[in-house]
């Protein structure tokens, strides 16, 4: 029922014109091109850990595009389908993943894209490179936990959807996605950094993908990120569980 939801979410999201869902690939190709051109060809960044930069940017970028569209997409859900919040057999805590489900065939069209650009840069396949499934399950983990909460409390203040918005356009900047934590040269600057939990799933892919760095060599920030995750999931659990019998009065 899930994928179902999700894959007419993704239909309806580009309903209406002349290349429908195409467009959920061409604009983050686009994108990400002209990252590229920026930041290496006009700012002239070069490799990053022997690596040729257009690998280690757009693997860094790629998870933060799922986080950012599902989070973004998760917190409207509710509103979006009132029509099922009000039914009171259907499992309304489900309808986040629907949105997150939705990014996510986007998302594996990237993963895959990153492959490709990974064995074209003359990296061969490796058993690591299976650890992306950790992390894709990881940003899935994040982004369902933090709609949980953030779609709840949307029915409530439509306000939520626009903060959410500056949320995610920080996060864009604080997270190390076009430049090196290593750079910064400052330990209590990079502690700071990593506290944010996107850090773990953008540089768990470019671990992956770039360094070849499995991640229980992170046993601390590992523990540290499901915590959170676990954290923010009983969060929006108490909050639903709340809230739930005003949701038809506001809706």
């Amino acid at each position: 029922m899930l994928i179902s939801l999700a894959v007419n979410d993704f239909k309806a999201k580009y309903a209406g014109s002349a290349l429908g869902v195409v467009w959920g690939f061409i604009s983050p190709v686009v994108t990400i091109l002209i990252y590229w051109f920026v930041f290496e060809v006009a700012f002239k960044n070069g490799p990053k850990y022997d690596m040729p930069y257009v690998l280690w940017l757009v693997s860094g970028i790629v998870p933060w595009f799922f986080i950012s569209e599902s989070w973004g997409g998760a917190t409207g859900v509710l509103i979006d389908y009132s029509y099922l919040v009000k039914k009171v057999v259907f499992r309304v805590e489900l309808l986040p993943a629907v949105r997150i489900l939705s990014a996510f065939f986007v998302h594996l069209f990237f993963v895959v894209l990153t492959f490709i650009i990974n064995f074209a840069c003359g990296n061969a396949p490796k058993l690591l490179d299976l650890q992306i499934i950790y992390y894709m399950v990881a940003a899935f983990a994040i982004s369902y936990a933090l709609g949980r909460i953030t779609s709840t409390l949307t029915v409530f203040a439509r306000d939520i959807s626009n903060m959410v918005g500056v949320f995610v356009q920080l996060g864009f900047w604080i997270t190390p996605l076009f430049w090196d934590i290593n750079d910064l040269g400052n330990p209590i600057l990079e502690t700071i950094i990593k506290i944010n939990p996107f850090y773990y799933v953008t540089e768990g892919y470019r671990e992956t993908f770039v360094q070849g760095i499995g991640f229980w060599e992170h046993p601390i920030m590992t523990v540290y990120f499901w915590v959170v995750v676990a954290v923010l999931v009983l969060l929006g659990n108490l909050l639903f569980k709340k809230l739930r019998p005003h949701f038809a009065d506001l809706i």
